[in-house]
């Protein structure tokens, strides 16, 4: 997981995790699988039917923001989506990236600059984002944090290592 190339769905500020995996369906939707089709619904209803693995969302301030939603991060970890930049993301969403397995990166330079639409390189370990406007830094992924995304999220990873424990 190690270089992420897709297309950019460009959001603002505050998307709360209402907004990006609507509440109504937090009790009638609990298969992980399902959870795409709903996916940004409100704010963007052509995102669900159009999204594709390894695309990436470029958001403003505050993504995430609202409820501690799991299903907000497990519906775009679903989508496939490879990974999302934005200015700012509320604690929680940001550790609940980490666990399933969704880079969440925080570099308001590319923010400012990326369009919709366009194509853009990630690469995580070296901290690169490569977009039409040029190269921004943001800080590596540590390689603890490469290993929990490797593994497929922090259940999966802590799966592995009580295996190799016993």
């Amino acid at each position: 997981m190690g270089k992420i190339r897709g297309r950019v769905w460009k959001y603002g500020d505050d998307v709360n995790t209402d907004v990006i995996f609507p509440g109504k369906y937090t009790y009638t939707v609990s298969d992980p699988s399902e959870m795409p089709q709903h996916a940004l619904e409100d704010l963007d209803p052509k995102f669900a039917g159009e999204v594709k693995p390894q695309d990436v969302i470029v958001a403003g301030s505050n993504w995430g923001c609202g409820s501690s939603r799991e299903q907000a991060v497990v519906c775009l970890s679903e989508a496939k989506v490879g990974a999302i930049i934005a200015k700012s993301f509320a604690r929680i969403y940001y550790r609940n990236c980490l666990n399933n397995a969704l880079p969440a990166i925080v570099c308001p330079e590319a923010v400012d600059v990326i369009q919709n639409g366009e194509t853009i390189e990630i690469k995580l370990e070296e901290g690169k984002i490569i977009s039409a406007a040029g190269e921004f830094s943001f800080p590596p992924l540590p390689a603890a944090v490469m290993e929990i995304f490797n593994a497929g999220g922090l259940i999966e990873y802590t799966k592995n290592r009580l295996k190799v424990e016993d």
